[in-house]
């Protein structure tokens, strides 16, 4: 693990603007991310809940944790961040603190790029592991976040779609 700190310049970010505010989720939309968490064999498991500091993401975070808790799955960890910070190492080490079966993350692109960077440098976070909702889909993250931060990682579109980053690529379907 790397101790430096891998926070992605303004500049560099502003290389993607504008960045789509956070929008409020969908029924489908949590249907889906529940659906991919049980096809991926978590199911009553323990998740590390993430999510941004904005009014959509702790709502869909909530949402999340109300649907994970009701269907018997625990919630491990329950971590906020904000969009901008030194380093994002303190939140980073409490996400995956717990070495939670997997993680869900509810946030917006920027402080996602952000915290994302600053996870596959610093912890033993999985990519692979986690699942996101459609705010974290956005298909310049993947290339903001770096080459190999996010590949693996899974998600569900506003209209229950689902999206997967794949070599540096997001690539959405009807099904996983």
């Amino acid at each position: 693990m790397n101790e430096r700190s891998p926070r992605l310049l303004p500049a560099a970010l502003s290389d993607y603007a504008p960045w789509p505010a956070v929008r409020p989720h969908t029924g489908r939309e949590l249907a889906r991310l529940l659906a991919l968490l049980e096809g991926g064999g978590f199911r009553g498991g323990g998740v590390a809940l993430g999510h941004g500091r904005d009014a959509a993401s702790r709502d869909a975070a909530a949402a999340f944790a109300d649907a994970w808790q009701g269907s018997g799955g625990w919630l491990a960890e329950v971590v906020d961040w904000p969009e901008d910070a030194a380093s994002w190492l303190r939140q980073a080490r409490r996400l995956t603190r717990a070495e939670p079966d997997a993680w869900v993350v509810a946030a917006g692109s920027v402080g996602w790029a952000q915290m994302s960077r600053r996870l596959r440098h610093s912890t033993v976070w999985d990519p692979r592991r986690t699942f996101g909702f459609a705010s974290a889909g956005d298909s310049r993250l993947a290339t903001a976040a770096g080459s190999g931060v996010l590949d693996g990682m899974r998600g569900a579109t506003a209209d229950g779609r689902v999206w997967m980053i794949r070599r540096g690529w997001l690539v959405e379907s009807d099904d996983e």
